[in-house]
């Protein structure tokens, strides 16, 4: 059997077969006797009002040991204000038509109406959600509706007028306020556009409904979402709000309502009263923070317990950048997509120069946080798994190819009027995508998958990795035609938490497997260069951190090797990388985590690609063509090493 099939594991119909009785007796009985062992902690404890049940079986298609499924959750259109001032007209129904294969229109566009740009994804995603901004939702609905109260405002004119100078000067100002306020057309309290903003929502829960597909081939998963931008001081604490299914609160909380976090998750339990809704949230760009996301005080279990559990991701890679691990440090590859910046600003899309940042701004820095409060306070409220997204503004959900990168629109960069030369900051990225491990595509299966954290981050690439960890594993599981299900038997997957006391007289021992990107015909993808785990562990009160290679290729390609002049897709390197790893230097009375992280080898970044086609001579022979002086600039990278990073597997300190 393949390692692609090995990592996949068994497939069969929805309730036939040993497999069903197998997983009935995984999931009811095996438990009950095996608390002792932790494989109890694969699943998190669900919050009150949070329950996840367990997955209905509906589709053909369905995975005893699970499949990888790949998304997109930040998702915006021109319902959205900003994207809507860069002249968006793609609405939430046009970006699930995109994320399922069907081709797009982008502006600029014609004065007949007719874009003078197209995308289309080369491979359909598997799920997606559509997550426009809450705050002025109501607002731009007022504004373009004739006859509206406060249709005739001077914002409104403005905005039909100069929608970009209304979001620069006007709404962005609002936005970024640390005391947020409505416009006064919007009434006593606001009431009036809150109430306006019913008619967008709607529409956005239609397109979620529609895009589903409810019959047994599973072939789509949408689900209903939005996102709460807090911007306090133009400090990001923004986070994306999605719903299990169909059952959302009848208008979504902004942050002009709700200007915390804590706030946002009391008016959701409020707001989330129709019998089974469900949701979480899950935060963003903490490399833009500026240290300010996870402020607030844990000041008890309790506290850490709801926290967790109603946040269980972070968006670790987007357009707006990388937010894994903190440029400078001994890890040379955390220089992977950062900013020179760390909070954005209220000029024209532009950001201004800061110092680093600083705070709980890296995701690694936050999971080692969570096991300091875990000590202090008996529960970790950052016991968070990790995915990608693009954060596009053009309704291009999943839009990721560095080839032909059309921008994300997020960055300002985007033109209303004509064609970009550059089509974006050349800071920016296309961003990523959410790898989920769930038995089927349905939103019952890719929620509890959600929950659990059994998901990853990919830097766009459709990278599939397993990661598994235990006390017990034999030997030789990268050779064995049942990974998968060993790593389940044996441990538990990413997302899941290990009991020290299991492990008493043994060392953690660790499996990963990891395929490259199979691609298209057209467009191959990228062999991989390496597969590293990143441990992360409490000692003395300090947090520390180690990264251990555990499996390379034997092509090593360097980054300089790479020909920017030709961007020709790179064949050296390895389809599969597989790994045991055990940490001989564990200690049990020290709480840990650990996560996978799978490097491809070095390819052309989209600003090489664009370098590339413009044929750049940066001899000095011949001058440059406006707007691509970056080409011959050193601090602007022009190659890529595209990525993956698992969510961890926690191991608590043994009780003293």
């Amino acid at each position: 059997m393949s390692r692609l099939a090995a990592a996949f594991g068994k497939s069969e119909k929805p309730g036939t077969g040993t497999g069903f009785r197998k997983n009935l007796y995984l999931s009811r009985v095996l438990p009950i006797s095996l608390v002792g062992l932790g494989l109890l902690a694969m699943l998190a404890p669900p919050a009150r009002g949070q329950e996840t049940p367990p997955p209905a079986r509906r589709c053909a298609s369905w995975f005893e040991t699970r499949r990888p499924l790949f998304g997109d959750l930040h998702v915006h259109t021109a319902l959205s204000f900003d994207a809507n001032s860069l002249g968006v007209r793609n609405m939430p129904v046009d970006a699930y038509r995109f994320a399922r294969g069907e081709q797009i229109g982008l502006q600029p566009y014609t004065s007949g109406g007719s874009p003078r740009r197209t995308a289309k994804l080369e491979r359909p995603l598997d799920f997606a959600a559509v997550t426009d901004h809450s705050e002025l939702l109501g607002e731009l609905h007022i504004c373009q509706t004739v006859g509206a109260a406060g249709y005739d405002s001077l914002v409104c004119r403005i905005q039909r007028r100069w929608p970009l100078l209304a979001y620069i000067f006007v709404s962005s100002r609002m936005l970024n306020s640390t005391s947020p306020v409505r416009y006064g057309f919007c009434g006593e309290a606001g009431q009036l556009c809150r109430l306006a903003s019913s008619g967008p929502w709607q529409t956005i829960r239609d397109a979620a409904e529609g895009a589903y597909d409810r019959t047994d081939a599973c072939t789509f998963t949408s689900f209903v979402a939005y996102e709460w931008s807090g911007g306090p001081n133009g400090n990001m604490t923004h986070r994306n709000v999605i719903f299990a299914d169909e059952r959302a609160p009848d208008l979504p909380v902004s942050y002009i309502d709700e200007p915390t976090g804590e706030g946002l998750w009391r008016s959701l339990d409020a707001a989330c009263s129709n019998p089974g809704c469900r949701y979480m949230t899950i935060p963003h760009n903490t490399n833009l923070s500026n240290g300010m996301l996870f402020t607030s005080e844990v000041a008890s279990a309790e506290d850490a317990r709801r926290r967790r559990e109603l946040e269980p991701l972070l968006e670790i890679i987007q357009h707006k950048g990388d937010s894994e691990c903190r440029a400078g440090e001994a890890d040379e590859f955390c220089s992977f997509e950062k900013l020179p910046f760390s909070r954005m600003e209220e000029q024209p899309f532009r950001a201004r120069w800061r110092e680093p940042a600083i705070g709980l701004t890296f995701a690694r820095d936050i999971l080692g946080q969570g096991l300091v409060r875990e000590a202090k306070v008996g529960d970790n409220p950052f016991r968070f798994g990790m995915i990608g997204a693009t954060d596009t503004h053009l309704g291009a959900a999943g839009l990721v190819d560095e080839r032909d990168y059309p921008g994300h629109g997020a960055g300002g960069d985007t033109s209303r009027v004509e064609v970009p030369t550059v089509p974006d900051s050349v800071y920016f990225n296309p961003g990523g995508l959410a790898g989920v491990w769930a038995e089927e595509n349905s939103r019952e299966s890719i929620w509890a998958a959600l929950r659990r954290r059994e998901v990853y981050a990919t830097s766009g690439p459709r990278i599939v990795v397993r990661f598994f960890g235990g006390f017990d594993y034999a030997g030789g599981m990268c050779d064995s035609p049942t990974f998968a299900e060993d790593g389940y038997a044996g441990g538990v997957a990413m997302g899941g938490e290990l009991s020290a006391a299991a492990g008493a007289g043994k060392q953690p021992v660790f499996n990963v497997l990891a395929l490259q990107d199979a691609g298209t015909a057209a467009s191959p993808g990228t062999p991989l260069d390496r597969v590293q785990i990143v441990k992360v562990w409490l000692e003395d009160g300090k947090v520390h951190e180690k990264v251990f290679n555990v499996a390379r290729s034997a092509s090593l390609v360097a980054v300089e090797d790479v020909d920017i002049s030709e961007c020709a897709p790179a064949t050296n390197g390895s389809a599969t990388l597989c790994a045991q790893w055990r940490d001989e230097e564990w200690d049990a009375a020290k709480s840990s985590l650990y996560y996978a992280r799978v490097l491809e080898q070095p390819s052309c970044r989209w600003t090489g690609h664009l370098c590339a086609k413009a044929g750049i001579d940066c001899s000095g022979k011949t001058p440059l063509p406006e707007g691509f002086d970056f080409c011959c600039r050193n601090d602007i990278p022009k190659t890529v090493r595209e990525r993956a990073v698992t969510s961890p597997i926690w191991i608590p300190a043994a009780a003293q």
